[in-house]
């Protein structure tokens, strides 16, 4: 059935999404909070945080510090959170909901210490004005929903308590990350807040009461935290910690300019190499960093991609109170360094060096695109994260900074593309690609959409709203639409599971005719499925962002449609932890709409474990093409026009489309098997996959896609930095930690209204949420 031109207006004016250009930046609406931090809760929606400070949008008498924003109408409507969440960390748990650790104490109008005081009075455990109580130790639970829930109930709002759930140590700028039985492990982190995590010049790192070398768990366990070797090593640069989980079950850890593989159950440290050519990644630097796509290609072997960030020298990054330089006129680092921490084959872990970006960049932020390309964005191209509420050491009156309480400037609102598997030396690109006129410094985020679309917001480096100065707090949302938007033609999956397992029997995913252009087997043998997860973004970071290709055969059938024979994830659950992530699935490297989904059983604890999945041989059938594809007498297969009900169901987001040429190969005769998926032993080994043999170890990802339009790259800066501006004059002062916060391990924060209840001890160390 065709729709008239008016039905069809029609249909775009409801559906703003669906009137947009590749490559461009779309309207994503006012965000109501500056969005320091956010996740995808579900298919609908995505919940942001803000920090404590004066927001004109009220809830329950005080500023707003939440939100949850709607995919479809852009609208946000605010959340109450009790807590100040300035510069947490945040992970998702096995049953989909998400959790964030600490932030700062209570303040008021201008960032003051709030009006009272805790023990010690260098910072405050509640304000009178904002009303925002201290976030130093909180944990805050999430239980996303969507809009057949009731929103105005306990078990769609944030539980924030922490006089009943609470971390055993305050926690600012601490790194969070899952393992494979969905526990969190809580890292390090600043006591009060700072520029940097040390007190200058550093005598004793271990005498500092500023500075918090500890990890502990969420769950909570009985047990203290015990001290991590690595953060008193890294003395300073060490907020924000860039933690990778291994399959081995160790943590790759990076910080200042150190490197180590860290087995968290013994505390016991392995040493890899130091960052090469002095350039820090973590806060303030604020380095792009992400794992490379895990794939069959690769033997799912982790490879950490870090790009950006600064080379400034030690003293130059001062201590708690400011930087020791106008880090401003500083330029931000264009290079790039891979690294493999546990390589196979016996190859010894090293950082490789890898093509430089476009440009230097600070908070630059990697977003991994279905199709396996890599989106940077935010940042600017001078100085570092934070903002500065009395100057710098040469500059030391913040009225005279030439960009108000930012530390950064030059922001780069080009995104550039990379691409992890182009040939070294045109890995980056940001040809074709539009310019944002906002500002993205400290304090932006941005996430993957379930439609393979980006969602960009927040920037503020104002110590409280500010709306005048150079770089305002910022309340407008964008989204951007990578350059796979302008296909005529994007896949229509259907009978994707709703959970996904660690080894066992594979499932079916069918594949309609109007998915592609072009021959079917071409389309089939180009076809990939991955599961990816955008994690929970802050600071230039995406906490648990990760993406594993799954294996799959195919056969084509008569009717132009093919059946696509996928494999659960490898029986290895540090490879992809246990929890929410969404399915793609890319035709010639243009990604389906994602399918929520969960991967493991939705439980902490050990994970069931299967043999690795069996799949059949793949199936061609010559002379088959896609409904979307006709084919002339030279053989060719020119582009189909859009099809305009695809459209309407919101699988093609474009107007303005050029159509793509693909090109009809004839592969075989008549119909033709490939060759059998090894069923081996995980972890698969080397050559024994069905992208072909001779790949080399450690090295990069061979995943089907097409690189028809890459896009070169920027740098950029994003870090954090928050701080009480009154607590300058005390930062050598001794932290007195006179509040008792025993952890509860019975606490159910969703069982019951108004407050939540208490319930029996969960049986062999079940975690204390609902599931």
């Amino acid at each position: 059935m065709f729709l008239t031109l008016s039905l069809l207006a029609l249909c775009f004016a409801l559906h703003p999404a669906l009137a947009v250009t590749a490559g461009s930046f779309g309207d994503g609406g006012q965000t109501l909070i500056s969005a320091m931090m956010m996740f995808v809760g579900n298919n609908k929606k995505v919940y942001m945080l803000d920090k404590a400070e004066g927001n004109a949008a009220q809830i329950n008498g005080h500023p707003a510090w939440g939100a949850v924003w709607d995919m479809d109408t852009h609208e946000v409507a605010v959340m109450d959170v009790r807590t100040n969440t300035f510069c947490s960390s945040g992970m998702h748990l096995p049953n989909g909901s998400f959790v964030t650790f600490g932030g700062n104490g209570a303040v008021g109008r201008g960032g003051a210490l709030g009006s009272q005081l805790n023990p010690g009075n260098v910072s405050a455990a509640w304000d009178a004005v904002y009303q925002d109580f201290d976030g130093t130790r909180s944990i805050r639970i999430l239980n996303p929903c969507t809009d057949s829930d009731d929103f105005s109930s306990p078990q769609c709002a944030w539980f924030d308590e922490p006089s009943i759930l609470s971390m055993q140590k305050s926690r600012w700028y601490s790194a969070a990350e899952a393992t494979g039985d969905g526990e969190i492990v809580i890292i390090g982190g600043f006591v009060n807040g700072g520029y940097v995590n040390r007190i200058y010049p550093v005598i004793d790192p271990a005498a500092n009461p500023e500075a918090e070398y500890t990890y502990e768990y969420y769950p909570p366990r009985p047990n203290p935290p015990q001290t991590f070797q690595f953060l008193l090593n890294t003395s300073g640069l060490n907020a924000y910690a860039h933690t990778f989980l291994m399959p081995s079950g160790k943590m790759f850890v990076q910080a200042n300019l150190s490197t180590v593989l860290w087995d968290h159950t013994t505390n016991t440290e392995t040493p890899l190499p130091p960052m090469p050519n002095g350039v820090a990644r973590v806060y303030p630097a604020s380095g792009a960093t992400a794992m490379l796509p895990l794939t069959p290609a690769n033997n799912y072997t982790p490879t950490i991609l870090f790009c950006g960030g600064s080379a400034m020298t030690e003293f130059q990054y001062g201590d708690y109170r400011f930087p020791f330089s106008d880090t401003w006129n500083i330029p931000a680092s264009q290079d790039c360094q891979r690294i493999t921490p546990e390589p196979q084959g016996g190859m010894v872990p090293a950082y490789i060096p890898d093509d430089n970006m476009l440009e230097g960049r600070t908070m630059g932020q990697f977003i991994i695109l279905p199709n396996g390309l890599f989106l940077l964005v935010n940042g600017g191209l001078n100085g570092t994260a934070g903002y500065s509420s009395n100057g710098t050491l040469t500059t030391p009156d913040v009225s005279q900074m030439p960009f108000g309480q930012s530390l950064a400037s030059g922001p780069v609102g080009t995104p550039a593309i990379y691409d992890p598997n182009a040939p070294a030396g045109s890995r980056w690109s940001n040809e074709g690609l539009s310019t944002s006129s906002i500002a993205r410094l400290y304090h932006s985020s941005a996430i993957l959409l379930p439609d393979a679309s980006v969602l960009i917001a927040g920037s503020n480096p104002n110590i409280d709203v500010n709306l005048t100065t150079i770089y305002p707090t910022q309340y407008q949302a964008e989204i951007f639409y990578p350059p796979y938007f302008s296909a005529p033609t994007r896949p229509v999956p259907s009978g994707v599971p709703t959970t996904l397992s660690y080894g066992g029997d594979p499932f079916d995913i069918a594949i309609s005719a109007n998915s592609y252009t072009g021959t079917a087997n071409d389309a089939a043998n180009s076809t990939t499925v991955v599961v990816t997860r955008g994690g929970f973004t802050t600071h230039a970071m995406n906490m648990g962002q990760r993406l594993l290709q799954l294996n799959n055969t195919f056969t084509v059938n008569s009717d132009g449609t093919f059946t696509l024979h996928v494999a659960q994830l490898p029986p290895n659950p540090n490879l992809f932890q246990p929890g929410p992530a969404f399915l793609f699935v890319n035709i010639h490297g243009i990604p389906s709409n994602g399918t929520y989904l969960i991967v493991g059983n939705g439980q902490i604890g050990a994970q069931p474990l299967a043999p690795l999945s069996v799949l059949p041989d793949s199936v061609f059938l010559d002379s088959t093409t896609g409904s979307n594809s006709t084919t002339s007498s030279d053989g060719s297969t020119p582009a189909k026009k859009t099809n305009l009900a695809a459209i309407i169901g919101g699988v093609v987001a474009t107007i303005a489309v050029l159509g793509v040429i693909v090109s009809a190969v004839s592969i075989c005769t008549t119909r033709e098997k490939r060759q059998p998926v090894p069923t081996v032993s995980y972890p698969i080994a080397q050559g024994t996959n069905r992208f072909g043999s001779g790949l080399p170890s450690g090295g990069g990802d061979t995943m089907r896609s097409e690189r028809s339009a890459l896009f070169p790259l920027q740098q950029q800066p994003n870090d954090s930095y928050g701080w009480n501006p009154s607590t300058t004059s005390n930062y050598q002062q001794p932290y007195s930690d006179a509040a008792s916060h025993q952890p509860n391990y019975e606490y159910d924060p969703y069982a019951s209204s108004p407050y939540p209840a208490f319930r029996q001890a969960p049986k062999n160390g079940g975690p204390p949420y609902r599931f």
